[in-house]
């Protein structure tokens, strides 16, 4: 049909609206295809006319002609037999099942299946995933939201959606306007023309039918009065509100963009279907750049494998069979506020040239990593402002260097810096030079700076380099000039594998993983993005960046979010926010300049919530949800047109270059009191890193699992234990004098605090029946506080964002809200017709706070946090579970602890025991993953601890605890484990003593036994840092320990939080640490009560580090080398010889007595 008939349909359509011939607008709308009227389809949902509601959509597009339109009709579908599942149709039901959904089973038969069970249900919403599912008016009013959303996206949708934009009653205007035309060819034209009939032409001859004069459409219309337009006013594309989780299940989520793409592809990988990774689509020409990235279907929404069971809440996805919007809330979401960003100008390090890339150390949060333009790479500790490692530019090894190379640095011995990178666990760092060369070094702390590779990796600039663990190995990725992506063995220097397909330099690589999919990101200087698996079979996607930039791109910490930054040549800068699912542009944030000097625009995110980029001698910050600027900030002057920025991990502190070749530091509140708190330790600066960071050998197993881009993959800062085993755990440790700090010749004296007014103490409010507290535990968010009392009952406590709270989290200075639904429910255990406080309880948080699970002697249960609803029960006793964790890289994957001494690795998401774990003799008492070993660490009642491989679920070794001599035990005392965020040593927890492992050897690093007139220890857990160990005691006390040394620096008697008028005895039962506050604990109380603790300002730590040794036990050291100096000439050659006598001797064993001594007392003393 040509242009002009298309137009004229449209005027027919404005015609019968206009006339109210409803039925035949909507007949014509559907039997044309030109115009889908939302608005009528809006209200066939609405009404459940779903016979309708297909036949009109029959006439725009078909079930498989497809994703889009398979989920569209999967939906309305779905509904349906939802609804005739709630009105207890089950013929119904049956009928719909067989006829409407049965068509989907030969693309999801799993799904199908799960479907056709709700028919087992006496009510489907005992399914978890339909628990939230409320009256039908509801569930289609959530479902239509989705459905405009698809149809928005689908191609074959693509300019129906907008009636356009026609004056009224424009036909009847184009008929005047002929009529008067016609007129004005009469011969003999007559006044006031009867014209009766528009069949044939108009004539004012005195035989014609139509013979007089017509009037002007102006003045008179000729065929009418016009009825006021009613049913078609000016239609845009429907604008999308975000739905706080993506389109679950087996089909692709649309674009949330209000500009639908033309893509029909993911940009990510689905591990379930990797054929489908080898098409490549044509780039569409859209204005907004969606890329039709046509590979297997997107993780975020083609999980076809994924049914039942958890939210996939690395991705934030939800499962399938629950109509879509039905989404679970997080507690404790804010918008980020321009308070909470570093903003605070701290320091300025001159750095001597040119700064070219930063990087935060991902373990040790007060260093940084610089790289410049004259080859320079420099880690500064920024506590003490010093540089405390240093290395210019020099080929280790000329003469293994290509001959381009050599004759390229005869000419010329100098290169630039393009990126510095460290590694994730902090043990390596990369070096990208513009010659040629990588180098990896190697960082054993302090100073402790040692070369490890050189590697030839381009011919030409070296643009980029990231670190992956493609097959579980580190692995370094790097781009460059010559066009080429490579991947090296970080261990041996081996390249892996090498990817050609750029036509132009290539300018930054983005590694990342979706599952168990490995893939690269590259961008070329062309404005090309091209995806790659390691496979070397070429790359999977090949599209064009906005505005064809030069651009780098990176995901946000949890790697659910893709973002991309970049200049092109004519000065234009984006920054942008990808639909993976659809490889469309899902928003452009607005604030970039255009550029007229050059330079490309630099960027970094914080977490999950703020975007940074350098530009127009600024520092621009946007919300990720919001595209417009939050706020800006200058650094106090002196920046360059693209200033290079850098966040550490947690956000406080953030690294900018300058224009005076230097870097300036800037702080929000907790990184001021991060680098004051610092700056005030008694250690100097080198032994202070050295403590702090990983010594051994780098380890090329994967530390983290969540490979990403440059920009995310740094783990979260924290002290690693370093040298805590004693003698036979040497540290070559290089102390500066010059930084001793006057309080190392202070004695030292452990803190006591006795007083409420010593420290900030709230016990929370609570209405409920009072129990004993079995468990505790602060969400993820550190927004609210979650407790398992023994009556199997929880409790949840939110705290307030107001005026005297403005972050909302969890403080002891703002009372909280003991929080229930409206419903008035609580989450309350199975308890098998038994007394729960006879059952062990145990509870685990999924990572967004959305699901608990939970047991108290009878079923697991899994309670939704908003609504408190038990979403189901499974594993009913015996045995009973004792303890439950979740896998680090699997939310659908648990270990679940049994009292019959097994292990049972359960996947929720099929609902089968995958494999059961047996070495313990007695009940499991703990249970740790560690992200980084792949191994899974028990304890049991049995004192006996347990390695796993994770991997295969095999045994790898394991070991009892040793009780000190003179100590007796309870037969089924329990022993905890608790990984360092170092993810190889861990917490072990027994009545009798503390004690640090090492993974996977369980090698005992060091050991910490209480004084008996303590009574036993109730609880043991890490602060949020890992840097000091909070320990409950049945006598009500608790002491705060230093991680590193096991020595005791606070005692907080119970005196200071529980009440003198209390007549019962009162002592803490288990303990929280607060997720990001690292002096800030809960205390699970025997009565029942939750008390919260920290320290008073503005001290705001519990008790100072002890120093390693008193100064009497220094000085009884040195003495004898000052005895010793009156030596004597050796009798041979009259040379001074020192003799050894035996005043030297007893000074010496009395000198190292007395260190020992003090060393023991900070051990037992309590």
């Amino acid at each position: 049909m040509s242009s002009l008939s298309r137009e004229l349909v449209f005027l027919i359509l404005q015609f019968l609206d206009e006339e109210k011939f409803k039925e035949t607008v909507h007949r014509l709308e559907q039997e044309s295809g030109f115009f889908f009227n939302m608005r009528y389809f809006e209200e066939m949902v609405t009404n459940g006319e779903w016979e309708n509601v297909e036949k009109y959509l029959f006439g725009f597009t078909k079930v498989d002609d497809n994703r889009y339109s398979m989920k569209i009709f999967f939906e309305i579908r779905k509904q349906k037999y939802l609804e005739a599942l709630d009105k207890k149709d089950r013929a119904k039901a049956v009928d719909i099942l067989v006829k409407d959904l049965k068509v989907f089973s030969s693309f999801n038969e799993d799904l199908f299946k799960e479907i056709t069970q709700l028919l087992t249900f006496e009510n489907f919403r005992e399914n978890e995933q339909l628990s939230k599912y409320g009256d039908t008016k509801t569930a289609r009013g959530i479902m239509l939201v989705e459905l405009k959303k698809l149809i928005e996206a689908n191609p074959l949708f693509r300019e129906k959606l907008n009636f356009p934009t026609l004056k009224n009653s424009r036909l009847r205007t184009l008929i005047n306007q002929s009529l008067n035309w016609q007129h004005q060819l009469c011969k003999t034209p007559k006044s006031n023309p009867d014209i009766k009939t528009l069949f044939v032409d108009h004539s004012c001859g005195p035989s014609q039918p139509n013979g007089a004069r017509a009037p002007s459409p102006v003045t008179n219309h000729l065929m009418g009065a016009v009825p006021k337009p009613g049913a078609f006013p000016p239609l845009t594309t429907h604008g999308v509100s975000p739905i706080p989780t993506p389109l679950a299940g087996w089909m692709a989520s649309p674009s949330q963009v209000p500009h639908p793409s033309s893509s029909t592809g993911p940009i990510g990988f689905n591990p379930q279907n990797n054929t489908g990774l080898l098409k490549r689509p044509r780039t569409p020409p859209m204005i907004n750049l969606a890329m039709d990235y046509q590979t297997a279907d997107s993780e975020h929404v083609m999980k076809r494998t994924r049914p039942f069971g958890f939210p996939d809440e690395v991705n934030n996805v939800p499962v399938n069979v629950l109509p879509v919007g039905f989404s679970s809330q997080s507690h404790g979401h804010s918008s980020p506020s321009s308070e909470e960003l570093p903003k605070n100008m701290m320091m300025n390090l001159s750095q001597g040239s040119a700064v070219k890339s930063l990087d935060f150390h991902p373990v040790q949060q007060v260093l940084l990593l610089v790289g410049t333009n004259l080859g320079d790479v420099m880690v500064w500790e920024l506590s003490s402002r010093n540089r405390i490692c240093h290395r210019s530019f020099k080929v280790w090894d000329l003469g293994a260097c290509s001959v381009a190379l050599q004759t390229s640095l005869g000419s010329d011995y100098s290169a630039s810096i393009n990126r510095v990178m460290w590694s994730p666990e902090g043990s390596l760092f990369g070096v990208a030079y513009s010659k040629h060369i990588v180098h990896l070094y190697s960082y054993h702390g302090g100073d402790d700076l040692r070369n490890h590779l050189e590697i030839e990796a381009h011919v030409g600039s070296v643009n980029d380099l990231a670190f992956s663990f493609p097959n579980k190995q580190l692995c370094v990725v790097t781009c460059g000039e010559d066009r080429l992506i490579k991947v090296w063995d970080a261990a041996s220097g081996a390249k892996q594998f090498t990817f050609a397909g750029h036509e132009a330099a290539v300018h930054s690589v983005c590694p990342h993983h979706k599952e168990n999919i490995q893939f690269i990101f590259s961008t070329a200087t062309d404005g090309k993005i091209k995806a790659w698996l390691y496979d070397n079979l070429g790359s999977r996607v090949d599209y064009d960046a906005p505005g064809h930039s030069s651009t780098t791109m990176a995901y946000s910490a949890d790697g659910t979010r893709l973002f991309s930054c970049g200049t092109n040549k004519e000065g234009d800068s984006y920054l942008v926010e990808w639909n993976e699912s659809e490889g469309a542009v899902k928003r452009t944030y607005v604030g970039l300049s255009k550029r007229a000097a050059g330079g490309i625009v630099q960027f970094d995110t914080l977490k999950n919530r703020i975007l940074a980029a350098g530009d127009e001698f600024r520092i621009k910050f946007w919300d990720m949800d919001n595209v417009n600027l939050l706020t800006t900030t200058d650094a106090e002057g002196g920046l360059p047109p693209s200033p290079c920025i850098r966040f550490n991990k947690e956000g406080t502190l953030l690294a900018v270059s300058t224009n005076e070749n230097s870097v300036k530091i800037l702080a929000n509140a907790d990184g001021v009191r991060l680098l004051r708190t610092i700056e005030s330790s008694p250690f100097d600066a080198s032994s202070r890193v050295a403590s702090s960071t990983v010594v051994k050998s780098p380890s090329f197993a994967a530390v983290n699992a969540t490979t990403g881009s440059s920009i995310v993959d740094r783990v979260a800062p924290v002290t690693t234990l370093v040298a805590m085993g004693g003698e036979n755990r040497n540290l070559a440790e290089k102390p500066r004098i010059a930084d001793e700090s006057g309080e190392k010749s202070r004695i030292w004296k452990m803190a006591e605090v006795n007083e409420p007014s010593q420290c900030r103490s709230l016990r929370l409010p609570d209405n409920l029946a009072s129990a004993k507290v079995s468990k505790l535990m602060y969400t993820n968010s550190g927004f609210a506080l979650l407790a398992l009392a023994a009556n199997a009952v929880h409790k949840l406590w939110k705290w307030p964002k107001n005026e005297r709270n403005p972050t909302g989290k969890a403080t002891a200075t703002t009372v909280p809200q003991l929080w229930q639904p409206a419903s008035g429910i609580l989450m309350t255990n199975d308890i098998r017709d038994a007394n729960p406080e006879d059952g062990v309880a145990c509870f685990a948080l999924s990572k967004n706070d959305s699901y608990v699970l939970s047991a108290s002697g009878g079923k697991i249960s899994l309670f939704n946090m908003m609504t408190f609803k038990t979403m189901t029960t499974f594993m009913p006793p015996p045995p009973a579970a004792t303890f439950l964790a979740f896998h680090p890289q699997d939310n659908n994957i648990i270990a679940i602890g049994m009292d019959d001494s097994s292990i049972q690795i359960y996947n929720v998401r099929v609902d089968e025991v995958k494999i059961k774990l047996k070495g313990h003799q007695k009940r499991i008492t703990g249970l740790a993953f560690s992200a980084s070993l792949n191994v899974l660490v028990s304890s049991g009642a049995d004192s006996q601890l347990c390695i796993w491989s994770s991997d295969v679920w095999e045994k790898k070794t394991s070991k009892f605890l040793q009780t000190p001599p003179g100590r007796t035990t309870a037969p089924l005392a329990d022993t905890r484990v608790l990984f360092h965020q170092d993810q190889t040593h861990f917490l072990v927890v027994h009545e009798t003593q503390i004690a640090i492992y090492e993974a996977p050897q369980l090698a005992c690093l060091k050991q910490w036994l209480p004084v008996e007139a303590s009574g036993p220890i109730t609880y043991a857990t890490y602060s949020c840092d890992s840097q000091s160990i909070f320990v409950s005691f049945e006598d009500g006390s608790v002491g705060v320990l230093t991680a590193s040394t096991l020595r005791l620096r606070c005692r907080i008697n119970p005196s200071s939080y529980i009440p003198t008028s209390t007549s019962l005895r009162v002592y803490p039962l288990v303990i929280a640490a607060h997720p990001s506050e690292a002096n800030q604990f809960a205390l699970g109380l025997s009565d029942g009560g939750v008390c919260v603790l920290e320290p008073n300002e503005p001290e705001g730590r519990w008790g100072t580090v002890p120093p390693q040794k008193t100064v009497l036990v220094q000085v009884l050291l040195v003495l004898p080398v000052l005895i010793n100096l009156k030596g004597k000439p050796d009798e041979a050659d009259g040379r001074l010889s020192w003799k050894p006598n035996k005043e030297i001797f007893l000074w010496t064993f009395f000198g190292f007595v007395l260190s020992f001594l003090g060393s023991r007392e900070t051990s037992t003393q309590f």
